[in-house]
């Protein structure tokens, strides 16, 4: 009886081209941005805009955020390109809390300080909720035990009440300072 011997190839074979796929985001000052899909998809928006166009080739436009501000989202995304999924409306009744900031997402925020309202609202706008949730926790420890002169200082804002609206509005609330 013959054995057959047959020979094995132990060449590796070329490892396959693993082509990232990507999409271009247009800002509102109408710049280019070229995003792996994977970060632009933590914007809900994108995501379903990419599902109604159904092609990656065509650009996106984002008419309510301005190039600097998406360069800081784009960069928040790729950060947490690998965070789990969140558990969505589980915890929905939990008290909110504004002390539990991952150090790399405080001093993100804190390095971009004067652009927390505009990277707040365009969060908002592409529906990125853990950036939304970041944003608000970081607006509420910056005003925390600040009076609100303190606060339109902060942010800029001009009082347009006069001393006698101001005094009314005080009078009629004067429950809530109660407590």
């Amino acid at each position: 009886m013959a054995l057959k011997m047959s020979t094995v190839d132990n060449t590796a074979a070329p490892a396959k081209e693993t082509t990232k796929r990507t999409i271009k985001l247009v800002s509102s000052d109408d710049k280019d941005f070229e995003v792996d899909i994977e970060i632009a998809q933590q914007s809900h928006l994108i995501k379903n805009m990419i599902g109604d166009i159904g092609e990656l080739d065509e650009k996106i436009p984002l008419l309510n955020v301005t190039s600097e501000i998406l360069e800081f989202i784009i960069q928040y995304c790729e950060h947490h390109r690998n965070d789990p999924v969140a558990l969505r409306d589980y915890f929905q009744e939990a008290p909110k809390r504004c002390d539990d900031l991952e150090p790399w997402d405080e001093n993100f925020m804190n390095k971009n300080a004067e652009k927390v309202i505009e990277i707040l609202m365009a969060a908002n706008y592409l529906d990125i909720k853990p950036l939304v949730e970041l944003g608000c926790k970081t607006v509420a420890n910056c005003i925390r035990g600040k009076t609100t002169q303190e606060i339109r200082q902060y942010f800029n804002i001009t009082d347009d009440f006069t001393a006698d609206q101001e005094a009314k509005i005080r009078r009629e609330n004067e429950w809530a300072a109660e407590q």
